[in-house]
């Protein structure tokens, strides 16, 4: 039964994916003639379009906390926790003014159906423990924060499956320190619970997500840059507590 829920589930997801074959002609077509405004529009009512209808289809409950500081525009990089593969899903749910984009680990390149959209919205695959390799990444993911696009980093560099949150690595952070866009904080819990908790796809979870206020690099000084990972991380992680006990109190 397990394996059947599983394959019904992806199964659902990837035609979710196929279904956004209609925006990937015009997607590319707005890149090729240096459109960048309009690839922008295009990325983000795809990405949206996508991502209600997974949440839709699996019934997720996704709470925003402090919707006011979501930014109107990019260029940003949000620095967030990483509990699961829902919280790619969640992040295009939630954010609705400007495009977004992820920073992916080099493996996803070789999924079927999935692998051609992280670069289609100006996402970026990066391969762990080649540093040559990793400052390509780096400097791909400058220019296109120059251009004006909008990335989204998981600086534990692999999943929790839980509550649980690792230490943040300082090398993530270069993306928004040489380029001196704004990072903006976010402390996601529960998205675990949909599939990496049990090994199941669960229908019907609930998903904080938690926007804290936004950290202005263009004015930092070196020293000041050096050590916003530890100002970061200390942000995200003081935020997974208050939702924790937050949950605590209400479970009382």
């Amino acid at each position: 039964m397990k394996l059947f829920d599983n394959i019904t589930g992806f199964l659902a997801v990837a035609n979710s994916v196929l279904a956004m074959e209609k925006y990937r002609k015009p997607i590319d077509a707005a890149r090729q003639s240096g459109d960048t405004e309009k690839e922008k529009a295009l990325i983000l009512e795809a990405s949206n379009h996508w991502a209600d209808m997974v949440v839709s289809r699996f019934k997720a409950d996704i709470n925003v906390i402090n919707p006011e500081n979501l930014p109107d525009h990019g260029p940003v990089v949000y620095i967030c926790n990483h509990q699961s593969y829902a919280d790619v899903l969640t992040f295009f749910y939630v954010v609705r003014k400007h495009q977004i984009s992820f920073i992916a680990k080099d493996s996803f390149h070789k999924v079927p159906v999935f692998s051609g959209w992280i670069p289609r919205t100006r996402g970026i695959y990066i391969q762990r423990g080649d540093a040559r390799a990793s400052l390509k990444t780096i400097n791909e993911g400058v220019e296109y924060l120059k251009q004006g696009f909008s990335l989204v980093i998981f600086p534990e560099g692999t999943r929790s499956h839980s509550s649980n949150m690792g230490e943040f690595k300082a090398g993530s952070f270069k993306l928004a320190t040489k380029a001196r866009v704004p990072i903006v904080p976010v402390t996601i819990d529960g998205g675990y619970k949909t599939f990496e908790e049990k090994g199941v796809i669960t229908k019907g979870v609930h998903i904080d997500f938690l926007v804290h206020p936004v950290i202005e690099t263009a004015s930092m000084s070196r020293q000041e840059l050096a050590m916003v990972h530890e100002k970061v991380e200390a942000i995200v992680r003081g935020g997974l507590e208050e939702i924790l006990a937050g949950r605590a109190s209400n479970d009382e």
